[in-house]
């Protein structure tokens, strides 16, 4: 098991929550009415994809492992999964019950998400509701 750690983008700022925003231009909100609860700080790792897709092709050449398990969903994991299927590797994937992007399903061995399914709650319901996507 590898844990990969990128690095965060010099990009990340602190953005104004869509509902929010909406309520502040259609002037249901004032500007001093905000929390810090109506930010969100967005900030993008980088290099993880990079790392991640050599450690697969590092695992595939060398026969390391007979399988690889790759907690992801992103399309950047289409090389590197086709790459160990050809070496002969079983790649499985767990999306965490994430959508992931159709091509990366075509070149999958399998797709199990193992942890459990996370309960989605809504502001208009008084009880918890199972995400069904």
């Amino acid at each position: 098991m590898a844990i990969r750690l990128g690095h965060l983008s010099e990009q990340a700022e602190w953005i104004l929550k869509e509902g929010r925003l909406q309520s502040l231009l259609s002037g249901k909100v004032e500007f001093k009415d905000l929390t810090d609860d109506d930010f969100r700080y967005d900030a993008k790792q980088k290099g993880l994809d990079m790392r991640i897709g050599t450690d697969i092709a590092t695992l595939a050449y060398k026969r390391n492992v007979d399988q690889i398990v790759l907690v992801a969903g992103d399309a950047d994991f289409v090389p590197a999964a086709k790459l160990a299927r050809r070496e002969g590797l079983d790649f499985v994937l767990d999306p965490m019950w994430k959508a992931i992007h159709p091509s990366l399903n075509e070149h999958v061995d399998g797709i199990r998400s193992t942890s459990p399914r996370p309960i989605v709650k809504t502001a208009h319901a008084k009880l918890a509701i199972p995400n069904s996507g």
